[in-house]
């Protein structure tokens, strides 16, 4: 699966010390931890969303169907980043937040070109199938005509 519980627990680690820091800090930090915390949220059903998919697939992710959610997801783990970067002095968020964020956000980029471009070779060879163009390798092959 894309996100194993090792790296999902260590997120979630990072995210709860990030979290009891700025509940400790000034007002400006409670906007700090509601805008961190709607953006944790979403990630959190993403990654739910691959869990489901590899738990539907005993395991085994349907390339197809993980391309679209991986991509969902890294567009969410983007906006966090994004997030993060930007109010990092403001929000007070400690570097090994940051550091292990973006990490965590490699991996999941890295998972996601890896499902769409399984699902792309999948869609490459059905097409080449229904064409008849894939060198026998889903085609039937073709039964002798005439007398024998």
């Amino acid at each position: 699966m894309i996100i194993g519980a090792v790296d999902i627990s260590r997120a979630v680690a990072g995210l709860s010390l990030f979290a009891m820091l700025l509940a400790s800090t000034g007002a400006h930090a409670q906007a700090c931890q509601e805008d961190f915390q709607k953006l944790t949220e979403k990630r959190m059903a993403g990654i739910e969303a691959l869990n489901t998919l590899g738990k539907a697939g005993k395991g085994k992710m349907d390339p197809e169907a993980a391309c679209p959610a991986a991509k969902r997801l890294v567009a969410i783990e983007t906006e966090m980043m994004n997030y993060i970067t930007k109010n990092k002095e403001w929000c007070n968020i400690p570097d090994n937040v940051a550091d292990g964020f973006k990490e965590a956000r490699a991996k999941t980029q890295g998972f996601a070109s890896q499902a769409c471009a399984a699902a792309a070779k999948m869609k490459e060879m059905r097409d080449q199938a229904a064409a008849g163009g894939g060198g026998g390798m889903m085609a039937p092959p073709k039964l002798p005509a005439g007398p024998l």
